[in-house]
């Protein structure tokens, strides 16, 4: 948990005023207050600082109390202390902007002398809102005789819906700048975080889906990324082994393959992806996930992507053609033959029930496609899009005893308390009643198995 100072200092109108006035002196960091808890606080000191009646400085404060209530009481967060402070750290250790960007690619030691004058002077302005915490404000309203204001001042209260007491990529961070005398002084801390936690979106957040819109496409950040873990994974050992070497290849700057995984459903392809994400997001692991059908907007991501310094995997899911379909064309063109290079920090990790991606027809082997000329060309064609994956990893269905090992794993490292032939009579029933026996109807099981046993039915 972050440790935010909640101690007051007193304010006066005219000193409240002033702290507004220098708002318009920020350089850099407009993105701050750029949200609508930012403007409503804005809005609040405009009316602690004017001639109006103390009833807009009220409807003021209720206004921005409910907003940063929203955001406490509505949001898993890991704040402690004064939310509004809180809020503030958050956006500023998120912040993206020239300096935020320069630090994120070159460090503490890339900056010019000029660059850190202004941010110098952008941290002492935010530091003064950060000091007028909710305690600052009641002692205020107090001495103006506004009251009424007095209930909606009580942001320590707040508390998020899931407090946890992990630790994350900011806490080390919020906690030394929360305790500084001084911002000014945070320069070197900030270049250092933002080198190693990234900037904007790519500091908030570690997964992402490519999101088509009328106006082009954009990366949409995704919250709550898929929990599953590489510990969670039975068997295929060498297969994920693989993987992971690949990915730490690209984690350490050399060039890493893309990589197409291929075997029948339910068999953890797609699992092995995502799994990825939480063994390697701390060293700067992101991923984008793209829809076959958006494949041909792949320059627009890499855009996005070639600057960063973090590292991304795109993951293409369920990847296949039909034969009519073109756009495999696009993907090739990706994989090798683009006369753009594909940046040394992206791969693509695509899954595929097909070995080769493409439908192929019995006709195809014949030669009889409709007005073609030299089919076996056409059909070399088709089969050279999987080949230009550098890496090929099959994962196979498992056998009775195979399935059966996953689920004793799964049941072990979720402490399920049931008899080994209990277990292994009920995962054989719910595989035939199911899916058949697979990595994932393991796991559908014992999901199923553990909500039973912890609410007392019957099988």
């Amino acid at each position: 948990m972050s440790s935010i100072r909640t101690e007051y200092m007193r304010i006066t109108v005219s000193q409240m005023q002033a702290v507004l006035d220098s708002l318009d002196r920020i350089a850099l960091h407009t993105d701050v207050l750029d949200s609508a808890i930012g403007r409503s606080f804005c809005a609040m000191l405009g009316q602690a600082s004017s001639d109006n009646s103390p009833s807009q400085f009220v409807s003021a404060v209720a206004r921005l109390t409910g907003l940063l209530a929203e955001h406490a009481e509505l949001h898993a967060t890991e704040s402690s202390g004064d939310i509004w402070q809180d809020y503030l750290l958050s956006r500023l250790l998120v912040a993206e902007n020239a300096f935020t960007r320069k630090a994120e690619c070159a460090g503490p030691n890339g900056l010019s002398p000029a660059l850190i004058t202004l941010v110098e002077q952008d941290l002492a302005i935010l530091q003064r809102l950060f000091i007028l915490n909710a305690a600052t404000l009641r002692d205020f309203a107090a001495e103006q005789g506004w009251d009424e204001a007095l209930p909606y001042l009580a942001w320590e209260d707040f508390r998020s819906p899931e407090p946890s007491g992990s630790q994350t990529p900011q806490s080390e961070t919020r906690v030394a700048l929360s305790a500084m005398q001084d911002w000014r002084e945070a320069v070197p801390l900030l270049a250092s975080h933002y080198r190693r936690h990234g900037t904007g979106h790519f500091a908030r957040y570690r997964a992402f889906r490519w999101v088509r819109s009328m106006h082009g496409g954009s990366l949409q950040g995704v919250p709550h990324p898929d929990p599953i873990r590489l510990e969670e994974l039975i068997g295929d050992d060498r297969q994920r082994g693989l993987l992971m070497q690949n990915t730490e290849h690209l984690l350490a700057g050399y060039r890493a393959n893309n990589v197409l995984l291929i075997g029948d459903r339910g068999t953890g392809k797609s699992s092995s992806i995502k799994a990825l994400l939480h063994r390697y997001g701390d060293r700067g692991l992101r991923l984008i996930e793209v829809a076959k059908e958006h494949l041909n907007d792949f320059p627009n991501i890499l855009v996005e992507l070639q600057a960063r310094p973090q590292s991304f995997v795109v993951f293409v899911d369920d990847l296949s053609f039909e034969p009519h379909e073109t756009d495999y064309k696009a993907l090739k063109a990706i994989l090798e033959g683009s006369i753009a290079a594909q940046p040394g920090n992206v791969v693509i990790y695509a899954t595929s029930n097909r070995s080769h991606l493409i439908r192929e027809d019995f006709s195809d082997r014949a030669g009889m496609l409709e007005g073609e000329v030299h089919p076996k060309e056409t059909l070399q064609e088709t089969f050279s899009l999987s080949d230009r994956f550098g890496i090929r990893i099959s994962f196979v269905t498992p056998t009775q005893a195979q399935y059966l090992t996953i689920v004793s794993a799964l049941a072990a490292q979720r402490s399920l308390a049931i008899d080994a032939a209990a277990l292994r009579a009920r995962a054989i029933t719910w595989a035939q009643q199911q899916n058949g026996f697979s990595g994932r109807t393991a796991r559908q099981f014992v999901d199923f198995l553990e909500g039973d046993l912890s609410s007392g039915e019957s099988p």
